[in-house]
């Protein structure tokens, strides 16, 4: 299984920084924080950042992210898809097979129906764009009460019903446990369609109170990373994980001491054999 950083384990460095740190540590992968990207090429070209990836032996995973992609206005969606035009050319270009889709927030009165069929739309329009790039899109639930999709069983209902070759799913184990996803839905999932496995743990707090600022090194607080880790072994889902914290206290960090001790404890908790830092910083 392949490691990524990505960037919002990090969020107070650059995307340079991702890079070399994430290379220093010996990661294989890296998912790109979408705002480090925007300003990056904003005094860098993407073929700098081709440049750059290959010196430092990182493939590109994803694109992370464009938020709320459901439940828009009119004018509002057609920013999403300008931004899924955006991402997936340049996916294309630094030869990323990903950008990560997130869904909207949950409308007052909402039908799980309704749910479904707003978001079969809305990415079967954007896997049109995406797809014109040879892009796949990776749709991310989100635990949280006020999302409209908010576990694994109502994103695994909604990828299917799209049924699209470029058109899958991530799990996150914090929104996994904050949701109530259950061990069931990965176990009757097609590892094809899980394109994207973000891992981190949680301190141990009621889901209710637990916020995105809660999260941990894997290994460290309560999430049931050992159990999901082995429904995914039941499905022989082994393609890859990337550790997404998004934590302040390790935003103010030395950012490659963070992802060499994210990596370690990623190495340890799944049981995955150590792959050697190259360097140190």
């Amino acid at each position: 299984m392949k490691i990524a950083l990505n960037g919002a384990t990090t969020m107070h460095a650059d995307l340079t920084t991702d890079i070399k740190a994430a290379s220093a540590a010996g990661y294989e992968l890296i998912e790109i924080w979408a705002a480090k990207l925007r300003e990056f090429l904003k005094t860098n070209s993407i073929a700098d950042l081709k440049n750059l990836l290959i010196e430092n032996n990182l493939e590109p995973y994803s694109i992370n992210s464009i938020e709320h992609i459901t439940f828009r206005n009119a004018a509002d969606y057609e920013k999403i898809k300008a931004e899924c035009e955006e991402f997936s050319r340049i996916a294309a270009e630094i030869n990323c097979p990903y950008v990560v889709v997130v869904p909207g927030k949950l409308p007052e009165n909402a039908t799980e129906t309704q749910i479904i069929d707003e978001s079969v739309k809305v990415l079967n329009e954007l896997a049109d764009i995406a797809g014109k790039h040879r892009v796949g899109l990776a749709f991310e639930f989100l635990g949280q009460s006020d999302c409209s999709v908010q576990t694994l069983d109502l994103d695994k209902k909604i990828i299917e019903k799209v049924n699209r070759e470029n058109v899958g799913l991530v799990i996150d184990t914090f929104h996994f446990y904050a949701g109530n996803s259950t061990l069931e839905a990965i176990e009757t999932l097609d590892p094809q369609k899980l394109f994207i496995f973000h891992i981190n743990d949680a301190e141990d707090l009621p889901k209710a109170d637990l916020t995105d600022a809660h999260r941990l090194y894997p290994g460290e607080g309560i999430l049931p990373i050992k159990e999901i880790k082995s429904s995914l072994d039941k499905i022989g889902y082994d393609r890859m994980v990337s550790i997404e914290i998004f934590r302040p206290e390790y935003w103010n960090a030395n950012p490659f001491e963070v992802a060499r001790k994210a990596k370690e404890a990623t190495e340890k908790i799944l049981g995955l054999t150590p792959k050697k830092a190259v360097a140190s910083e």
